[in-house]
């Protein structure tokens, strides 16, 4: 019998590391997107991490899809630092993408418990 007792975590972070644009249309948006709509986690937070910063800025598909994730209540964050590293970090800006450092975040959020999925 699973045990029921152990906290549920406060909510889900999904890195998004990937050059794979259906990976992040058909897994990471799209799981994002409904996590939040179905209510499976109560707080989800997209992080660009990485090359994916420069996928997400030229693919039209993708940007169009974040307005989306935002009003189901997806938390949109990117990596400063990869951002910087792909040219990238004004262009998310522009996409309403919050770009900030994130290994000092994504750390607490480790350790107060969320559950990561990582695309």
């Amino acid at each position: 019998m699973p045990d029921d007792s152990r906290p549920l975590p406060p909510g889900l972070v999904i890195l998004w590391v990937s050059r794979d644009p259906e990976a992040a249309r058909n897994l990471a948006f799209m799981y994002a997107r409904n996590s939040r709509r179905k209510g499976w986690w109560p707080a989800v937070k997209l992080v660009v991490w990485g090359p994916s910063a420069q996928v997400l800025l030229e693919d039209a598909r993708l940007k169009a899809e974040l307005g989306e994730l935002r009003e189901a209540g997806v938390e949109l964050l990117a990596c400063k630092a990869c951002a910087d590293r792909y040219q990238a970090a004004a262009g998310l800006k522009a996409l309403g993408v919050e770009v900030r450092y994130m290994g000092e975040p994504l750390s607490r959020l480790l350790k107060e418990g969320w559950a990561v999925l990582t695309v």
